[in-house]
């Protein structure tokens, strides 16, 4: 288990003000957002189509990423888009296990993108900081305990199910409310299993299980999300809008066409100004200079906000 962490990097705009809910301990602390670069060891992502399969190319990806300005590194092995399959454990652990491996030694804060409790558990063990589980701990029984005994922090999506068909269950007649109150009632079971409560974040899990009007409501309603029906609450708030489909939906050609993902980096920064100006403790994203520049803007206009 780890028990301390570099502070990473950070610049002259990390003097202003809080941008939101202090993030649980052992991971960064900086007076704004907080950005997590993405490293997808997989063949068939949506947002890169398997540019960083290759473990060496996503180590170097993971180090450029932190040297442009990520203060945590998201890794995963298994591809979470609508409709895709699931891949084996063995899999999954020959894809991670040495990218984790390599980019702790490095000195980065990893953060192991998984619903498997054995990689999670394999990439505390080399070094990983924090699980980010899309499932919130639902599609492995073993998570809750596995974490609560690692003391890791841990990032709890809202899930209605696996991505083979999670877009049929994409029904809500008030998408905030029953997010909150599903999130809530997984938080409970989490904090039952014996997770400390100050170790949770959520995640409203845009675009899993979610139309694009869902996206688009939740985006704008974080403090919602935040303020769950918990004791503990409010919690930190991650936001994963980067390259989503609501968004390439959203600026589609005049013909229809969805303007394709890795095109979508823009929008994605806008977005993440907005979102960290709400509030959020960390967006996740694909692209990150940027990205760090907004949040540095957004920490410097809620400055000039507060009292």
């Amino acid at each position: 288990m780890v028990t301390s962490l570099p502070a990473g990097p950070s610049g002259p705009a990390d003097r202003s003000g809080p941008a939101g809910p202090s993030g649980p301990a052992g991971l960064p602390v900086r007076p704004r957002c907080l950005v997590m670069g993405v490293v997808n060891v997989t063949p068939d992502s949506f947002s890169d189509g398997g540019r960083w399969f290759d473990a060496d190319e996503a180590i170097a990806h993971g180090k450029e990423l932190a040297a442009r300005g990520a203060d945590i590194v998201d890794v995963g092995g298994e591809s979470t888009r609508p409709g895709a399959l699931r891949i084996s454990e063995d899999e999954e652990l020959r894809r991670v296990g040495p990218v984790v491996a390599a980019l702790t030694a490095a000195g980065l804060v990893v953060s192991i993108d998984t619903m498997r409790a054995v990689v999670a558990e394999r990439a505390i063990e080399a070094g990983a900081a924090m699980v980010n589980d899309v499932s919130g701990g639902l599609a492995d029984p073993a998570m809750p305990g596995l974490v609560a005994g690692a003391r890791v922090p841990f990032v709890v999506m809202h899930w209605r199910g696996h991505s083979i068909d999670m877009m049929d269950r994409a029904v809500y007649a008030d998408v905030v409310a029953e997010v909150a109150a599903e999130l809530a009632a997984r938080v409970g079971e989490l904090v039952a299993a014996g997770i400390d409560p100050g170790r949770l974040i959520v995640d409203p899990g845009l675009g899993f299980a979610k139309l694009p009007a869902h996206s688009w409501t939740l985006v704008t309603k974080l403090g919602e999300i935040s303020r769950l029906d918990h004791p503990a609450a409010p919690f930190p708030v991650l936001v994963g809008a980067s390259r989503k489909g609501f968004i390439s939906r959203f600026l589609a050609g005049q013909d229809g066409t969805p303007r394709p993902f890795a095109q979508c980096d823009d929008a994605t920064v806008a977005l993440t100004a907005l979102a960290a100006a709400s509030g959020a403790w960390c967006v996740r994203v694909h692209s990150v200079p940027a990205n760090a520049d907004a949040v540095r803007i957004a920490a410097r206009w809620r400055e000039e906000q507060a009292p």
